[in-house]
């Protein structure tokens, strides 16, 4: 018979998984995929495609994947192996790609492109397979009255990392020239990430959860019973699908600051700063008002920041200041991470956790889109219209919340 999770273990879970989120966050700066590696992408040559390209690997269609790991890892009561098989598979995703970067010339540029775009899809990858095994093991693994003060410690500790590393991965960027000033940065990365690791080592996973199936069809089946039985989980759904466009969003705005205004590899960095303070910002606010504010309002005052990004820029064109776009962007970013998992903990249960990462990624079907429809759009018709189209779309997220009926 399995351990009951007891007060002493979930501390000791709750501490593991705080040093992997903070040393995640000193690699974050570094890997940051809002700035750094779209600017190493148009750096390397790339154009508003293949930031779209970029975008969709490490957004949408990252955690679109997780649909085909999800059955497989769901019949697993134990899934603690599976977490540190993805998170290796990051750490030598990034070794392979800062060695790359270092030898890389001029002349090689071309095909050196789509030599990036397969670490970062191996990175992406890792990524989605492990973070099925988070989502199962972090709600089964920290009691369900410490998970949204967790929740804001992560987000408040890492922030604050973030924010005192952001500095330092701005020197490295203007220490160099392209590419040995990525290179280091990705390197740095790897290391960070590799600490991080440790962590989840520590990590004692008590309580067997398992929902078998099958195959493929199986799956299917269980998320269209899912969705006929649990009414949360269709406007959870609709909500990720509408709403997780924010996450795909920044990348273009460093294709548009470095078109409009020869963007530098310091001014990435300086705006990558300003990205930490907002989501810093929201950190603190939560954490300290934790049990006061409700996932529902939360998920609201996302939708008015995410829509006040394009605005602005529509609004004040060239001369938007982009320090102040990404302060904004930082907060969406911060309150949609915490929401986003707070709310599939809530519409989940221990016996489905897995399986329900699993549908979540089958919710990013539209974000993992949209990135390469943007990057269309972008060269078709302009930034402009490719505004209008994700305030469109974003507004939308707005009746999903509406019927998303969260308690907490």
């Amino acid at each position: 018979m399995a351990n009951l999770l007891s007060t002493k273990i979930s501390k000791k879970n709750f501490i593991s998984f705080l040093w992997h989120a903070s040393f995640l966050a000193l690699a974050q700066s570094f890997l940051d995929i809002d700035t750094i590696v779209p600017a190493m992408i148009i750096e390397a040559g790339g154009s508003a495609m293949h930031v779209g390209i970029m975008a969709t690997i490490l957004t949408g269609g990252s955690s679109f994947t997780q649909i085909l790991f999800a059955p497989y890892i769901s019949n697993k009561p134990y899934k603690k192996k599976f977490l540190l098989l993805g998170i290796n598979f990051r750490i030598f995703s990034l070794l392979g790609l800062g060695l790359l970067l270092i030898f890389l010339n001029e002349s090689q540029q071309g095909s050196i492109l789509w030599l990036i775009f397969l670490f970062i899809s191996i990175f992406a990858i890792g990524g989605a397979f492990a973070n099925i095994s988070y989502t199962d093991i972090i709600g089964k693994s920290i009691l369900p009255d410490r998970r949204k003060t967790f929740f804001s410690s992560k987000q408040m500790i890492t922030s604050i990392i973030l924010i005192s590393s952001a500095f330092w991965a701005k020197k490295v960027l203007s220490g160099n020239e392209f590419p040995i000033n990525y290179s280091h940065a990705i390197i740095i990365g790897c290391i960070g990430l590799s600490i991080a690791s440790l962590g989840f080592w520590n990590i004692r996973e008590t309580v067997p959860a398992s929902l078998p199936i099958k195959s493929f069809a199986s799956f299917i089946n269980t998320m269209k019973e899912e969705l006929r039985t649990n009414k949360k989980l269709g406007y959870f759904l609709g909500f990720v699908n509408t709403q997780g466009l924010v996450i795909g969003f920044l990348p273009f705005l460093i294709l548009y600051s470095k078109q409009h205004g020869g963007l530098s590899s310091e001014g990435t960095g300086t705006l990558l700063i300003f990205k930490i303070i907002g989501s810093v910002i929201v950190s603190l606010t939560i954490f300290f008002l934790s049990k006061r504010i409700k996932y529902k309002g939360m998920l609201y005052a996302n939708t008015f920041f995410a829509l006040l990004i394009p605005f602005s820029v529509l609004f004040f064109g060239a001369d938007v200041p982009m320090q102040f776009v990404f302060l904004v962007g930082g907060i969406v970013f911060a309150l949609y991470s915490i929401s986003m998992n707070g709310v599939l903990l809530e519409i989940s249960g221990n016996h489905n956790r897995a399986i329900y990462a699993g549908f979540a990624g089958a919710g990013n079907i539209l974000p993992a889109i949209f990135p390469l429809v943007g990057g269309w759009l972008i060269n078709s018709y302009g930034f402009n219209t490719f505004f209008l189209v994700y305030i469109i779309i974003l507004s939308s997220s707005l009746f999903f919340i509406y019927r998303l009926n969260c308690r907490k």
